[in-house]
């Protein structure tokens, strides 16, 4: 968008400024010239009235009379030279050398009047005219595009904004309210885009709770038909019965694992928002929390994260998932544990490497390292597909960068230099992760 205002702008006036200016040097030059030759005309005029006037009245001419026709006070300096009938011949001013423009005025009484001034000495007038009119086209030009870059930014910042809104709104997220821009067009939309944001979050609202509600009435009436099928288990002698009694069990516990597991995820988006996240804050609290452990196994934790970087997650999920993967580093990991982040591409990306400096990650276990129940047999299987997960409802995406030495990297979406974390989004509280945190092994 900024970039086609200005490339707009600038050509609107360039056009502007050749199609005015190159005329405009032209006829100026034009008109300066014609000017110092009608003004050379009048003066020859003016000095043949005064010769016939001497003439007539039989008065003698001098080099003083000519002295005056020869220029000064801003007229161009002229040869003056007067020849009367009789021969006589009188001079002024400094002979003109190569081209000249002269005029000859030629009395009743029989005198040549001759007054000539240098071809180059109207030539560099008239070059001062264009050069005035280029230096007029250099600022003109100038300020169009001083114009040009404070329009786009006019126009560019509050589509950012609408932008990062709507990047809230499609995460299931109620976006800030947001300054109007003075642009009628861009209000609008980001009015709108608000009416949607704020019936969408109804909607989701409404799911959730009713997700809640359903999964909190449902377990009642399971418990309860748990506890009744195995006081028939236990009641009843006949193996038949007890085989149903087992199997109507295990129908009903994956009934119970499936509403335990809506209730939880309706509790997680409860919780959760997409926002601004100031990435430093979210690491220095994880080496906060995790020095300690380190130390404990004469391990060392470090960060390289640069201040002011941004990413739009959960706070609560980010922490999570780094909490993950310095655990996992920690318990299989060896030597220093370093989690570093840089941009990631020209989108404005933001990727988070989590690595050190142990064995790695087996070539067989590598393929399925994000999968459920997969683990080398010190763990659950269940802390990396959880934090990829989490990563995922973000929007993105958390591998296995490289197996040995292991990096584990999480890309997110970064946010742009032009857009203000604090005034746009809010920015969330940042969630421990370090209790009940589920480990994933590696090799």
């Amino acid at each position: 968008m900024r970039r086609r205002v200005l490339q707009a702008t600038i050509a609107a006036v360039t056009v502007a400024v050749v199609l005015l200016g190159i005329p405009l040097a032209f006829y100026g030059a034009q008109l300066v010239r014609d000017t110092e030759l009608r003004e050379l005309g009048d003066r020859a005029a003016a000095l043949g009235r005064q010769v016939e006037s001497r003439l007539a009245t039989d008065r003698p001419l001098d080099d003083d009379l000519l002295e005056v026709y020869v220029g000064g006070d801003g007229n161009l300096a002229a040869s003056v030279s007067v020849v009367t009938a009789d021969g006589a011949r009188f001079q002024a001013g400094e002979p003109v050398e190569g081209r000249a423009y002269p005029r000859v005025v030629r009395t009743d009484s029989g005198a040549v009047v001759l007054l000539s001034i240098s071809w180059w000495d109207v030539f560099w007038r008239s070059a001062r005219a264009v050069g005035l009119v280029v230096a007029a086209s250099t600022v003109a030009f100038a300020a169009g595009i001083s114009m040009a870059l404070w329009q786009a930014r006019r126009l560019a910042a509050p589509l950012v904004y609408l932008a990062a809104s709507a990047e809230q709104l499609g995460s299931g997220q109620v976006r800030p309210r947001l300054e109007p821009s003075g642009v009628e067009e861009i209000d609008l939309v980001a009015a709108e885009l608000a009416r949607s944001a704020d019936r969408l979050a109804g909607r989701l609202a409404a799911e959730r709770q009713f997700a809640a509600d359903a999964s909190h009435q449902l377990r009642t009436p399971l418990t309860a038909l748990t506890m009744r099928l195995e006081e028939i288990s236990l009641a009843t002698e006949k193996e038949e019965v007890r085989e149903e009694a087992r199997i109507s069990l295990e129908q009903v516990e994956r009934l119970v694992t499936v509403v335990d597991d809506l209730l939880a995820r309706s509790r997680r988006a409860q919780g959760g928002t997409t926002e601004a996240v100031h990435l430093r804050d979210v690491v220095d609290q994880q080496r906060e929390e995790w020095t300690p452990s380190f130390t404990s196994a004469n391990r060392r934790l470090v960060v390289e994260v640069p201040a002011g970087m941004a990413v739009l997650a959960t706070p609560g999920a980010l922490a999570q998932a780094l909490a993950t993967l310095i655990e996992n580093s920690l318990v299989h990991g060896a030597g220093t544990t370093t989690v570093r982040a840089r941009p990631s591409g020209p989108s404005g990306a933001v990727v988070i490497e989590v690595g050190d400096e142990g064995p790695g990650v087996d070539d067989e276990l590598a393929p399925r390292i994000f999968e459920r129940e997969v683990t080398s047999g010190k763990g659950t299987g269940l802390g990396l597909g959880l934090a990829r997960d989490l990563v995922a409802a973000d929007g993105g995406r958390l591998e296995l960068a490289q197996r040995r030495p292991p990096v584990f990297a999480i890309f997110l979406a970064g946010v742009p230099k032009t857009l203000d974390p604090e005034l746009v989004l809010p920015r969330g509280t940042l969630v421990s992760a370090r209790k009940g945190r589920l480990r994933r092994s590696r090799a």
